[in-house]
């Protein structure tokens, strides 16, 4: 088997070429993904990319390695399993705001307070764009779109916020119009022990009239120096009027013990007997 480990981006790059549309921001970050496993020499071999069902989920389709294109909203279910059947793999899972916050948004709380150790990319564009401009769970209150004529009635879901709350160990934000500092934060979240979140807004040229690149590249900015080690800083920024603009790190806590490690030891101790002590096992598990 020859190497699966490349010098340069353009070596992770499949053989399909990517159908989003003209100006997507997905562009922009599967060329920083692709820029980021070659600086982490990743093999294709032991990586795994998930997604669930969206405009953003046809991202496995477009990278080299063992990936699995699933169904609505269940990307994370997926990659749980890959992880704990093949811990040696980096596992890392893709969708958008409406397949992750959605019909998916059940699952996120559990993959975060368990600590599993996968990464989970957001595309982040307030629609939804595979089936034709309708609001997502991140869309702004008012917005006008193809199912909300008058506007959106709702209060949007705050990514940030919602992992954090939940206990994620990683989380960050960034856009896809700063390849740069999209190449730095996937990397960070890789290398992570433990469940990380990247939030990446990724404007929808096509549907999403309002929130455009221009938008952004006016109102965006990154935040330096910031304390990453306190949760709660954390979340008032998220919370923030300008944490829906403010790209960077939000928060780090390391050291923590992964779901991965605390299944595998308790299959240790269960292997170790020919006649396991299930008190033992059970007591692991109780208050």
């Amino acid at each position: 088997m020859s190497s699966g480990v490349f010098e340069k981006g353009k070596g992770y790059k499949s053989d399909v070429p990517p159908t989003w549309c003209l100006g997507c921001g997905d562009y922009g970050l599967l060329n920083a993904f692709q820029n980021a496993l070659a600086d982490m020499k990743a093999d294709i071999y032991n990586t795994s990319i998930i997604s669930g069902i969206g405009c953003s989920s046809r991202f496995p389709f477009f990278v080299k390695g063992y990936n699995f294109h699933g169904v609505h909203g269940r990307a994370l279910s997926v990659a749980a399993g890959v992880k704990l059947a093949r811990p040696d793999l980096h596992v890392v899972a893709f969708g958008g705001d409406g397949d992750g916050f959605a019909i998916g948004g059940g699952h996120v709380p559990h993959v975060c307070r368990r600590n599993l150790d996968i990464t989970y990319i957001v595309m982040d564009n307030n629609i939804y764009g595979l089936t034709k401009g309708q609001m997502s769970p991140t869309s702004k209150v008012g917005m006008k779109t193809n199912t909300t004529p008058y506007g959106v009635p709702e209060r949007p879901v705050n990514p940030l916020a919602f992992v954090l709350t939940y206990g994620a160990t990683y989380v960050a934000q960034s856009f896809s119009g700063n390849p740069k500092h999209m190449r730095k934060v996937i990397g960070e979240a890789m290398a992570h022990k433990g469940f990380s979140f990247v939030n990446v807004i990724s404007p929808c040229p096509t549907f999403n009239k309002e929130d455009t690149f221009d938008f952004y590249k006016k109102n965006v900015s990154v935040m330096e120096g910031n304390d990453t080690s306190d949760k709660m800083v954390a979340l008032s920024k998220a919370l923030s009027p300008e944490g829906r603009l403010t790209l960077g790190t939000y928060y780090v806590e390391d050291g923590v013990e992964t779901y991965n490690d605390r299944i595998h030891r308790n299959i240790d101790i269960a292997n170790g007997s020919d006649n396991p002590d299930m008190d033992k096992i059970f007591d692991l598990y109780r208050p």
